[in-house]
């Protein structure tokens, strides 16, 4: 099997919150399969989605990247597993906020240890898989650059290829689009009315997971997820890991 086009460390969401992020989206991560919508989800929520739902349902910690000269997928697998070992489950406490023009799940406000433990999970991932990363081409830098970035984020942005990592990170699931102010309300109200069962449920991080996009292009799927306490569980895409990986 080849080298997926692309490789990241994303937290994949659990339990309730993972099966209602996932049919607010359309798209299984794990499996790449299609979903059925919410009963009642707006039509408009099809076009809101389209942009998070080729992700598939994630948080960043190490943004996609292509493997640099020398590097393998198996280096991919042994830097998530060493990631893992490396922490305990916890919880995070969510709320739907906006940031930067679409809606998330972001940690509570009032979640103070949630927010440390997973500032410090994202800063291992970028550290740890960096010497996996190619640089950044001259066209996904001026993609990037396009936005309005501050002199911190175009520091980050030079040196990691991501302007939103360490001090400029915030982690988020994302679940639109950018939207304009009427819409972003909308995919606002829509979203709290499914999630409302959800309201003050905390969220379980057992583990991060390796995500893949097997070619340009394609939508990433799932390739295997790294629980904490070790051992491995394969998705959809884990062929793009070269194979079973060793116990």
């Amino acid at each position: 099997m080849p080298s997926a086009h692309r490789y990241a460390l994303y937290l994949a969401p659990t339990g309730p919150w993972r099966e209602l992020g996932s049919r607010w989206l359309g798209r299984c991560a794990d499996t790449g399969a299609a979903l059925p919508p919410l009963p009642g989800q707006p039509e408009a929520a099809r076009d809101w989605t389209e942009a998070p739902r080729h992700y598939g349902l994630h948080a960043t910690l190490k943004p996609p990247f292509r493997l640099r000269a020398g590097a393998t997928p198996r280096d991919v697998d042994a830097a998530a597993r060493q990631l893992a070992a490396g922490d305990s489950a916890f919880a995070i406490q969510l709320e739907c906020e906006p940031l930067r023009g679409f809606l998330a799940w972001r940690i509570a406000a009032t979640d103070a240890e949630g927010r440390a433990r997973i500032n410090a999970l994202a800063a291992a991932a970028v550290r740890g898989l960096d010497d996996l990363r190619a640089p950044a081409t001259a066209d996904e830098l001026a993609r990037r650059q396009a936005h309005a970035l501050s002199s911190e984020q175009q520091a980050m942005l030079a040196r990691w290829g991501y302007p939103y990592v360490f001090d400029t990170f915030t982690f988020h699931i994302t679940l639109t689009g950018k939207l304009d102010g009427a819409a972003l309300e909308q995919a606002r109200a829509g979203i709290a009315a499914f999630a409302d069962p959800l309201r003050g449920q905390p969220m379980a991080v057992p583990g991060v997971s390796v995500y893949v996009q097997p070619q340009a292009g394609a939508d990433f799927i799932v390739a295997r997820h790294y629980p904490f306490d070790g051992g491995h569980v394969d998705a959809a895409g884990a062929a793009y890991l070269q194979g079973p990986a060793t116990a």
